[in-house]
């Protein structure tokens, strides 16, 4: 549904209250607070910037996906909702932070109703967003989050509200590889790989939602010593400090050498170390987006997640998948046998895997 016009998206989400053309001069954008779901914003926030170039905007976001947002928007300003802040008296500081600051307009990407109690203890007059979580009284100009909106892709989830509230369509195709600065990303190459020579494969073992998104740690190990064997490969493990556990689980199922990176690198830094990656293979992850966004040859294991409204973008992702009776389930952890994950064998991602570097190599002579 991203290709539709302004007006066709009537028949999805209602008829909009638009939001003023003028009286626009500053603008507070809540973020989202995982870093999948920040950069299947990041055209929503193309789209704001492009239909109020002149204006102020700013960005509102929790410490995790600040860097998403430095390094892949056009904003004036980040503000960092620090972990402080959660809590009652939290809240309420930051709200009077935010009144000194003066919005005009908030316009809430995040679903909860605390980013709406904020924006109105902010004193912000014009507040807009989807009426989720009970909220709907808080906004002035509210967008209905109706059954068909919850199907559509997260990118088009996010770009049809702005645009319901009048915004300007963007292209949802993100192509962060052309903010990539190269020398950069090298220099953080040398920074974490001895032989930075070597090809470079990521791996994301974990995943932040729960352990039913993650595929079985010695199968990531048999597929990480067969391409590392196959194609004189470095592999690296890459996550959270949450993800440490997992990745050592990898490690010791595995006979190669494998540079255990999770929790050990900034946001920014993951990001360059995933743009120089010739293949990265991942569960349904927020790293997972970041290497589709950088149109880095992208294998995504997806088991109780949905495809259809988080698959990673891109023109290099491939999604592997069984279809089984109870997936997507879109459960923390499995109530049953896990087949969703227990049905994808080493030799389904392999055969992918090898497909996407050997396409690499016909492209890079």
């Amino acid at each position: 549904m991203s290709g539709a016009k302004v007006n066709d998206n009537q028949w999805m989400l209602g008829k909009v209250k638009k939001l003023p053309r003028e009286s626009m001069g500053r603008i507070l954008i809540r973020g989202t607070n995982w870093i999948g779901d920040a950069i299947m914003t990041l055209p929503a926030v193309a789209s704001v910037r492009a239909s109020y170039p002149k204006s102020h905007i700013a960005m509102l976001v929790k410490p995790a996906v600040a860097d998403v947002y430095r390094l892949f928007s056009d904003l004036d300003e980040i503000i960092i909702y620090e972990n402080k802040f959660d809590n009652p008296t939290g809240v309420l500081k930051l709200a009077r932070t935010l009144k000194d600051k003066r919005f005009d307009t908030a316009i809430l990407l995040q679903n909860a109703i605390e980013a709406a109690i904020i924006a109105l203890l902010a004193g912000i007059p014009t507040r807009a967003g989807f009426d989720s979580d009970a909220r709907g009284l808080l906004l002035t100009h509210r967008v209905h989050r109706t059954n068909e909106i919850k199907k559509v892709h997260q990118i088009d989830y996010y770009l049809e509200m702005v645009k319901a509230l009048g915004c300007v369509d963007a292209n949802r195709e993100l192509h962060m590889e052309t903010k990539i600065n190269i020398l950069e990303a090298r220099n953080i190459v040398r920074k974490f790989i001895p032989d930075e020579k070597k090809t470079l494969i990521g791996i994301a073992p974990g995943a932040t939602y729960g352990p039913a998104k993650k595929w079985l740690p010695e199968r990531f190990a048999a597929v990480a010593q067969r391409l590392s064997k196959d194609f004189s490969a470095q592999v690296i493990l890459m996550g959270g400090k949450a993800d440490g556990e997992t990745a050592q689980e990898v490690q010791k199922s595995t006979g190669v050498e494998l540079i255990n990176l999770c929790g050990k690198t900034a946001v920014w830094e993951a990001v360059y170390l995933i743009s120089q990656c010739r293949l990265f293979i991942s569960n349904d992850s927020g790293l997972m987006h970041v290497a589709g966004a950088l149109n880095v040859p992208t294998v995504a294991i997806f088991g109780s997640t949905n495809p259809t409204t988080t698959s990673p973008v891109g023109n290099k992702s491939v999604i592997v998948r069984r279809e089984v009776p109870c997936s997507p389930c879109l459960k923390r952890t499995c109530p049953t046998d896990f087949r969703c994950m227990k049905l994808i064998s080493v030799e389904d991602v392999l055969q992918v895997a090898r497909k996407l570097l050997q396409n690499g190599r016909n492209n890079n002579p």
